[in-house]
């Protein structure tokens, strides 16, 4: 001992070295055997567990029956929460008849209220579980637990509410959300909102309407793409009022959903819309066009074609390869632009499509249009350009936008 002394001592300033390197050394044997350590013990749970859910699964009818005592596996915390597991992810695609007998188990055995319980009561990861847990139940008695959740200080029990919200996909869920929104504003990030909106309101879209018209600008925005998820025709007034609304979101919204509403009307207010001043609110009323599938739409979409925005000229394109009527008349309306970026939007949809030998055959074939025409059209199919000496249209602009 006194030995080793003696040569920290001769080696002074670099005995700390010697003794931080010794601690380091120290330090990591102590971590790789906590490692190790926690791995033999995972791994023994994860045994445990497959082997007692196994042993639960072959009991299954009579477990979700009741004929197996609930306090034989209630006071188990293993027992219990592999149950209440196998209970959700059931519920998860079970049908209806189903859920109804796994909502009832959960009900009976005081599952339901296990989480209400601790939705309330607990804090941090397990209050977070417990939410989302409870949301998976789609227990409507579970709604004001989630409910208040919505309104705690902490963010990320905020988001977990919203979460188990939107599990319940609930109108009554959608309500408890739209008010909190009306409360507090727009406290989460968008996208969750909208897609736990979008899952609660596809029953009563209607829901959504006094809250679009009294919410501010960003919260609209958020309200108008869920609109648009799930607008159904009873909203079809509505859905033209809004197509005039100062709020480009909504305008785009209500072009989404304008063709689940009568063709005729549909078709006039998306026309207007395919000419607004804002480009993704003219793309979305482009593709919403697309989606009617009506030849009375050829003369817009051939007009579409001649945007300034590379995006709608594509969607453009790809709406009148799918009309597939005629293709011979659709590829003339669209030479007749004299437009070579309309040009180039259709042959590349074509491309995509498959179509473009169908055409070349179609073109042909000594029919209808005069053989004239056809040699001018197939002339401009084979070199992708027009004829020297033809005037091309230039846009008036070719800025490029990210869609939205």
């Amino acid at each position: 001992m006194a030995f080793g002394s003696d040569i920290l001592r001769k080696l002074a300033p670099s005995a700390l070295v010697f003794k931080a390197i010794i601690g380091a050394i120290v330090a990591d044997f102590a971590l790789l055997a906590f490692i190790l350590l926690r791995r033999s013990y995972r791994t023994h749970y994860f045994k445990k567990r497959d082997a007692r859910a196994f042993e639960l699964r072959k009991t299954w009818d009579a477990l979700i029956s009741g004929h197996i005592a609930y306090e034989t596996w209630r006071t188990k915390s293993l027992d219990c929460s592999i149950v209440e597991d196998m209970v959700l992810d059931a519920l998860e695609a079970a049908p209806a008849d189903q859920s109804a007998r796994l909502l009832g188990f959960l009900r009976s055995s005081g599952l339901i209220e296990k989480r209400i319980f601790e939705a309330r009561k607990l804090s941090g990861w397990r209050r977070r579980s417990a939410l989302v847990a409870l949301g998976r139940t789609r227990a409507p008695e579970g709604i004001p637990a989630l409910s208040e959740a919505l309104r705690d200080r902490d963010p990320e029990a905020r988001n977990a509410a919203l979460r188990g919200l939107g599990r319940l996909s609930s109108p009554q869920a959608a309500e408890e959300i739209l008010q909190w929104l009306a409360e507090a504003g727009l406290t989460v990030p968008a996208l969750p909102l909208q897609n736990a909106l979008i899952t609660c309101c596809r029953e009563r879209p209607q829901i959504l309407l006094p809250y679009l018209r009294l919410a501010g600008p960003q919260l609209r925005e958020v309200l108008a793409r869920v609109l648009g998820e799930v607008a159904c025709p009873s909203l079809g007034a509505e859905l033209i009022g809004f197509a005039a609304d100062e709020l480009p979101e909504l305008r785009a919204a209500a072009a989404r959903a304008l063709p689940n509403v009568q063709t005729a009307l549909a078709l006039d207010v998306l026309a207007e819309l395919s000419r607004d001043t804002v480009w993704f609110v003219r793309l979305r009323a482009v593709v919403a066009i697309g989606n009617l599938y009506d030849a009375k739409a050829l003369p817009l979409l051939v007009t579409a074609l001649m945007d300034s925005n590379r995006l709608v000229r594509m969607r453009a394109a790809e709406a009148l390869v799918d009309l597939k009527s005629d293709l011979v008349h659709i590829f003339s309306q669209v030479v007749k632009t004299r437009d070579r970026y309309a040009l180039h939007a259709f042959l590349a949809a074509l491309e995509n499509a498959d179509l473009r030998d169908r055409l070349d055959a179609d073109l042909r074939q000594p029919v209808c249009p005069p053989i004239f025409e056809s040699e001018e059209l197939l002339a401009v199919l084979i070199t992708g350009k027009f004829a020297e000496g033809q005037i091309e249209t230039p846009l008036e602009s070719t800025q490029t936008a990210t869609p939205r």
